[in-house]
């Protein structure tokens, strides 16, 4: 029988010809397919939490499984009074259910946004991958503003205000991650305050995607939207702080003086993915609400990630590869540089060619500096620290260290196996 002919390029949308799948889901899937071959794999390339989703939000989907009625297009009422509460509760701030979308992952929301609102795209170098090429899709100019690994990779607000001195007013919407996906860092008060003060200059739109925001290893993040209400949109959901990520959950908070903008992006869910999951926003009302056990969970959480990011630095750093010192979520961004002469020697030159020689030879997956925006020649990438059983882990700490500090031994027993990946890595730079 004959195969049928690929369709000809001319045929393609021009603003998706060249896109690719989304890096993180192809790391994802080339890990699967080694896995199957019977090839041992340290999965450090794809960022999904390894904690499972807390019991009292698992009980709540159990409960409300049989749901199967049409929800509201921006949201289940009650789960938007719990967002909107959160945000409150942990920011103070005063959201009404009235500020709140309820979207199928928070990156459809963000989709929509850039659908419905016809400005530029301004994004941190690096930055997390799905950003630009989202922008690309709906025809967006993108602009992207390098970051300096002397900073941390954090935007700057100089940095910002000389961008958008060229043409002030003009309509922006700029991407503010953290704590951040690839780096792990995150922003002090102060230079929140900075931003801020350059958002309102310029009347900027921050869309602060705060996914991340629980996961601040210290328990300590703070939203931008308390020093820039009325410009900015702050994005949640449940994938990362509540380990569902497969249950495709997102929220935007959008302040008052953008009501029209959330209105807008609601008609044009209407005609796209019409409501999200009964079930799912029924769960998610226990996720948003206050819970003393969703505390405690966070609470052990953050003490996880914390030792281990801490450790996996510190080894890194003995085999002169730097990266900023983790501050939340799950992720570093180890530089290779210091490296540069032999692995040019051996053929390598971008951090693409590093990825790659490095999984095939060692097994030890992550992801390239180029899928966050960067240079190919920036010898970076991306590794995330979950390839560990996160059940096992709160299980041990709540166990064994109740009352006492994560320790070495916990760190051995739970992070064992990224401890060796990064042995691996030793071995294969020389």
């Amino acid at each position: 029988m004959a195969r049928p002919k690929a369709a000809p390029d001319v045929n393609i949308n021009l603003n998706v010809r060249g896109l690719r799948s989304s890096a993180t889901l192809v790391i994802n899937e080339k890990m699967r397919s080694m896995v199957r071959e019977g090839k041992k794999v340290y999965r450090l390339g794809f960022g999904q939490s390894p904690f499972p989703v807390p019991e009292p939000v698992v009980s709540a989907l159990r409960d409300h499984a049989a749901e199967k009625d049409y929800l509201e297009v921006k949201g289940f009422h009650p789960l938007r009074q719990a967002v909107a509460g959160y945000w409150n509760r942990k920011q103070q701030l005063s959201f009404t259910p009235d500020d709140i979308l309820i979207g199928p992952g928070s990156k459809e929301l963000l989709f929509l946004l850039q659908l419905v609102y016809y400005g530029d795209l301004v994004i941190p170098t690096p930055s997390w991958v799905s950003y630009a090429p989202q922008a690309q899709i709906v025809g967006r100019r993108v602009d992207w503003l390098p970051a300096a690994p002397e900073n941390d990779w954090r935007l700057s607000p100089e940095a910002l205000d000389r961008h958008c001195r060229e043409d002030s007013g003009r309509p922006r919407i700029v991407m503010l991650n953290y704590p951040a996906n690839p780096t792990g860092s995150t922003y002090t008060t102060e230079r929140l305050k900075q931003l801020a003060e350059v958002a309102r200059r310029h009347k900027l739109i921050l869309l602060s995607d705060e996914i991340y925001g629980d996961l601040h290893h210290n328990g300590k993040h703070v939203s931008i939207a308390r020093f820039y209400p009325e410009g900015t949109i702050i994005s949640s959901g449940l994938s990362k702080w509540c380990g569902a990520g497969g249950w495709r959950l997102g929220a935007f908070a959008f302040p008052k003086d953008l009501r029209w903008l959330l209105d807008a992006m609601s008609v044009v869910a209407s005609e796209t993915f019409t409501a999200t999951s009964s079930p799912i926003q029924y769960a998610a009302v226990a996720a948003f609400s206050e819970n003393p056990a969703i505390d405690q969970y966070l609470h052990d959480a953050r003490r996880i990630l914390r030792i281990i990011g801490n450790t996996i630095h510190k080894h890194l750093a003995a085999l002169r590869i730097t990266a900023p010192k983790p501050q939340g979520g799950f992720y570093l961004f180890p530089d290779f540089g210091a490296h540069r002469a032999q692995l040019a020697g051996r053929g390598i030159q971008t951090s693409k060619d590093l990825c790659e020689r490095l999984l095939n030879e060692t097994g030890v997956a992550m992801l390239p500096a180029t899928d966050f925006g960067c240079s190919p020649h920036d010898l970076c990438a991306r590794l995330s620290y979950v390839d560990f059983d996160g059940a096992k882990a709160l299980e041990f700490a709540r166990s064994r260290y109740a009352e006492t500090p994560l320790d070495e031994h916990f760190m051995q027993t739970i992070g064992g196996k990224m401890l060796e990946a990064v042995e691996r890595i030793g071995e294969w730079v020389g």
